[in-house]
């Protein structure tokens, strides 16, 4: 299940017709949770739901396809922030409060940064979601951000961990890097070669190459830290 902050973005200046918005929220939200099988509440001046996350579906989509369909039955637009999938909710309902905090983080994150009316997850934020999570899911970024690269390294027995913290350390030079490795230049592009195959071709665009280089030194602390 994914825990879904959702609020109405009201432009009303007079309180009959902000509560009137409100109403229609809520109607809206019950009507999705009832067709969804879910839950849906008031509270804090809009409405949270608890939703199943279907096979393949992700909490960012969830996010985005509430914010549509609740925007859609409301005049006014809806912004959704989602939790991460939250599970064995019998057994831990305290979770579910730590999931609304969450969500009701990245609804916020989203009207700051000019995105009323949109949904997201805290993962849609990069690194920014480690900020918004609120349980800081070190882990749980490192495996997305690189999380393929280190499968490879653990099955494979081969070095790209090593090379992708080198090749930074270096400015991004093949020439330094192999420098440092002590290994022959192509050795070094043959296994940028295998990492760009790994995490996809714009890995060194500035913005993912800023979380990739994140991840890879909360990888080496975790890594290093006594079990």
């Amino acid at each position: 299940h994914v825990v879904l902050a959702a609020r109405i973005e009201v432009t009303a200046a007079d309180a009959d017709q902000e509560a009137a918005a409100r109403r229609r929220l809520w109607s809206a939200a019950s009507h999705l949770a009832t067709t969804r099988h879910g839950l849906a509440a008031a509270r804090d001046g809009g409405t949270v739901l608890l939703l199943p996350l279907g096979p393949g579906d992700t909490a960012t989509a969830l996010a985005r396809r509430t914010a549509k369909e609740l925007g859609s039955a409301v005049p006014e637009g809806v912004t959704v922030g989602a939790s991460a999938p939250v599970e064995q909710l019998a057994a831990r309902p305290d979770t579910v409060v730590a999931a609304y905090a969450e969500g009701q983080r990245c609804l916020e994150a989203l009207r700051l940064l000019g995105r009323a009316g949109d949904g997201a997850a805290a993962e849609d934020f990069g690194f920014l979601g480690l900020l918004l999570a609120g349980d800081r899911d070190i882990s749980g970024f490192v495996e997305r951000t690189i999380g393929r690269v280190v499968a490879y390294d653990e099955r494979r027995g081969t070095d790209l961990l090593r090379t992708l913290d080198a090749y930074f350390a270096c400015g991004m030079s093949p020439a330094r890097t192999k420098d440092d490795l002590h290994v022959h230049v192509n050795t070094v592009a043959q296994r940028l070669e295998r990492v760009g195959r790994l995490l996809g071709d714009d890995w060194q665009s500035p913005a993912r190459a800023l979380e990739i280089q994140l991840a890879l030194r909360l990888h080496r602390l975790s890594s290093a830290a006594p079990h």
